[in-house]
């Protein structure tokens, strides 16, 4: 038997769309995660908001809450189908985020609340020690 080898159709088969970078958990740091973001974003040629907001979001917490001098959060965003998914990991597992309403007063505290109000999805998921991962998921336009 013969078996007969057969092109991919190129249009049903999405480019990889894979991005990653390891960047130090300071305020500088997060400022670099959303324009690097978002310069991937247009290269990939894909909607920037809600992804922008997204990724400066959870890139500040990781260099506010999940910080630990001398280790390093990972900033990382892949597409999949219609989903492009953020997952910013960094090395405080104990510390994980909970969005509440902070008092009319306070002058931060509602990061969370704008990512449950941007993603479609989004939640923790631990990695291994000492590790954890915040992911949000935008579904894209077709």
């Amino acid at each position: 038997m013969n078996p007969e080898t057969v092109a991919p159709d190129t249009e049903l088969v999405s480019p990889l769309r894979n991005f990653s970078v390891r960047l130090s958990p300071t305020p500088r740091g997060a400022r670099l995660a959303r324009l690097l973001a978002t310069e991937q974003l247009r290269a990939w040629e894909l909607p920037l908001h809600p992804a922008d907001h997204l990724v400066a979001e959870l890139a500040a917490n990781a260099a506010t809450h999940g910080r630990v001098r001398g280790r390093d959060f990972d900033l990382t965003m892949y597409v999949i189908g219609v989903t492009l998914r953020i997952e910013v990991t960094d090395t405080r597992p104990e510390r994980l985020p909970h969005p509440e309403p902070p008092s009319p007063e306070a002058e931060s505290g509602r990061g969370l609340l704008l990512v449950e109000a941007l993603a479609d999805r989004w939640g923790v998921t631990e990695g291994r020690p000492p590790r954890k991962t915040v992911w949000a998921e935008v579904k894209l336009a077709p």
